[in-house]
């Protein structure tokens, strides 16, 4: 499974949207400018995800965008499969080898267990400088 520019740049207005949480609403011109991409593209890909009713729009000169769901309630997962469908990387087939077909299945769901742990506030909130909290783990 390869993730397009649509699931790319929805993951961005999403991220984009956590992290001005809680300022009203942003508009799609200011993102595209803050990130370099074509609004009308980001007007393609909201429509799906007001649908899917991840994002609300608030009408009016200061309208735009904003979260429907705090950032903590909606995952990668949420985003990618309104934008880009069903997480499969490869399509498991029941008359495949036993082996091939439990490989497959293992990566289908490592993938969405990924996609479907990690928050929309995880994302926003990360920080490249390591001072992102990350578990510890001594064996």
């Amino acid at each position: 499974m390869k993730i397009s520019t649509k699931g790319r740049y929805g993951l961005t207005i999403m991220m984009a949207l956590a992290k001005k949480e809680g300022e009203g609403p942003i508009s799609l011109k200011s993102i595209a400018q803050e990130y370099n991409l074509s609004e009308h593209y980001l007007e393609q890909l909201i429509a799906p995800l007001r649908n899917a009713t991840l994002v609300k729009s608030v009408r009016g000169a200061y309208g735009g965008y904003k979260l429907a769901k705090q950032p903590e309630e909606i995952t990668a997962g949420d985003i990618i499969r309104v934008l880009e469908g069903p997480i499969s990387p490869v399509e498991v087939l029941d008359d495949e080898e036993p082996a091939k077909r439990d490989l497959w299945i293992k990566i289908r769901d490592a993938v969405k267990d990924v996609l479907d742990t990690t928050t929309l506030s995880d994302l926003a909130n990360f920080k490249e400088d390591g001072e992102q909290d990350y578990y510890m783990f001594y064996i």
